[in-house]
């Protein structure tokens, strides 16, 4: 089918951070254009971010169920193709659920949903339909987490014996929630962010990075949450001791309290020869280390994997970040789209993270609440 790719989006206005960055991401590779929109529960802003983004109006929604309803009795070749939903997690498993019983496929921010019971419903429905699941747990894009990944499945470290996974903030290290910083306020409310807070915001990204990097599975956990702003309602630092499915061991921290931190999501993989070590604050930049000493490995110089070479986008020495990242689970996501189409495979290479990643994750949220409530701490995942 020789067009782009129809995308209507759920959530992301204006003033919404997310929107911008999924809107940009989209479009990146050329394969996908946005048609369509609910951008905000208020009707109002939602007509305002259409106009702004140039759509007709008749294509901008009062809500996500008038817009699915609308866009279904649209001809195949004008309806979109798919929904991206860039809201916060309360607001992520019911335009989810009513998208895929519609027949569309589904991208959507991370946390999959607000619970584990609604992401093991939408788990069901992806498997049912068939159709196309996509979670952006975006640092999985960047080319080097793809070949810190290929190394340890090529043996370069030996065995993993320890993982160590961080990911400080320091933006809610006082009770700005009350002072209507919007993005702190829903990410604080159990209502609406959940069980978790910090947990669920960033240590589940450290949770999915360190699985996707070294291939094993989390089998166990030992974990002390902590809320250290008085007034403060949810988690915002974590300390958690983790066993893998190979008796490898790990550590993962998390904190949104770490003054003077901005978003070092960070990790380092110790194996039997060697260690690898990523921080998504230099992203182009992988270490190989081993006794004899540390070899600097950067996106786009020298003999990479083809799953590293396929997810760099511009020549060495160009920084790549945070949008290109993102632009390859959209790119990859694109792909499958498109061979759903055409009746094809998709190389394994071209990957995202998928609904599976989204209840895993929910999981450990799970887990960890549970191991943190117990005296005897450790918990199975």
């Amino acid at each position: 089918m020789s067009r782009k790719i129809r995308m209507g989006m759920v959530g992301g206005s204006l003033d919404a951070f997310i929107g911008g960055v999924h809107r940009r991401a989209a479009i990146m590779d050329g394969e996908i254009e946005l048609v369509c929109g609910a951008f905000s529960s208020d009707p109002a802003k939602s007509k305002e971010t259409g106009k702004a983004l140039y759509l007709p109006e008749h294509r901008v929604y009062n809500d996500f169920e008038e817009m699915i309803a609308k866009e279904k009795q649209l001809p195949e070749g004008e309806r979109m193709d798919f929904v991206a939903i860039v809201t916060p997690n309360h607001v992520h498993h019911a335009p989810t659920k009513l998208a895929l019983e519609n027949g569309f496929h589904v991208v959507c921010d991370k946390p999959i949903t607000l619970n584990t019971e609604e992401a093991e419903e939408i788990v069901a429905l992806v498997e049912k339909t068939g159709l196309i699941f996509c979670l952006t747990h975006n640092y999985t894009g960047y080319p080097m987490v793809k070949e810190a990944r290929e190394l340890i499945a090529s043996g370069a470290i030996g065995k993993v014996r320890k993982v160590i996974v961080e990911y400080p903030q320091g933006w809610l290290a006082t009770l700005v929630e009350v002072t209507g910083n919007k993005q702190a306020a829903w990410r604080t409310d159990p209502k609406r962010s959940g069980a978790a807070g910090g947990l669920g915001d960033i240590g589940t990204h450290a949770e999915n990075l360190a699985e996707y990097i070294t291939g094993l599975k989390i089998t166990q956990i030992c974990a002390d949450l902590t809320i250290f702003v008085e007034g403060r309602l949810l988690d915002d630092d974590a300390h958690i001791l983790l066993r893998f499915d190979n008796g490898a061991k790990g550590i993962l921290q998390n904190s949104q309290i770490a003054n003077g931190e901005e978003n070092d999501l960070n990790i380092r993989v110790y194996g039997e020869t060697g260690g690898l070590q990523w921080k998504q604050l230099d992203p182009n930049t992988l270490i190989h280390k081993t006794n004899q000493g540390a070899r600097i490995i950067r996106t786009g110089v020298g003999n990479l994997s083809k799953a590293a070479q396929v997810h760099t986008r511009i020549p060495a020495g160009h920084p790549e970040g945070y949008f290109e990242a993102f632009a390859n689970l959209y790119r990859n996501f694109a792909l499958h789209v498109r061979a759903s189409w055409e009746g094809r495979k998709v190389d394994p290479v071209y990957d995202f993270p998928t609904a599976q990643d989204g209840l895993r994750g929910m999981k450990f949220i799970d887990a960890v609440i549970a191991s943190d409530k117990t005296e005897t701490k450790w918990t199975n995942f």
